[in-house]
């Protein structure tokens, strides 16, 4: 029994890690880093950027499953929201841009006709994969 439970811990925090990296990537390749970079005129400083937002997800995660609490630190709070808003909003903006893949994938593919349906066709399943999804209550 004890053999099982390591086996499915070791499965668990294996799974946990690789998920996690896939996020810290996917983060790291929409450009969001090097955009703050960029913007700031602080590229020699991108590698502690990219520590800085795994040690962020990290310390995030164990907060969350251990349930830390910190008393008497509500001054925190609105900095937190801040950078929050500020990382989100430019995450949403990376994402924005990789929409431009779109028009490039249509020109090369040389899809001429029928680009409205395949693009309504798209936010149709969307949107019917996000219905099923809650009503299964998978979320």
């Amino acid at each position: 029994m004890l053999v099982k439970q390591m086996l499915l811990a070791l499965i668990g925090l294996s799974s946990g890690m690789l998920v996690a990296g896939g996020l810290f990537s996917f983060i790291i390749e929409l450009g969001v880093l090097s955009d703050f970079a960029d913007r700031t005129h602080t590229g020699d400083k991108i590698l502690l950027y990219e520590d800085a937002v795994v040690v962020g997800g990290i310390l995030g995660n164990l907060f969350i499953i251990f349930q830390i609490q910190f008393h008497s630190m509500g001054w925190i709070l609105p900095i937190f929201g801040l950078c929050a808003g500020i990382f989100t909003g430019c995450w949403s903006m990376a994402l924005a841009e990789m929409l431009q893949v779109f028009p490039i994938f249509i020109r090369r593919a040389k899809i001429i006709r029928g680009v409205p349906w395949i693009l309504l066709a798209t936010a149709i399943g969307k949107g019917i994969g996000s219905i099923v999804f809650y009503y299964h209550r998978w979320g």
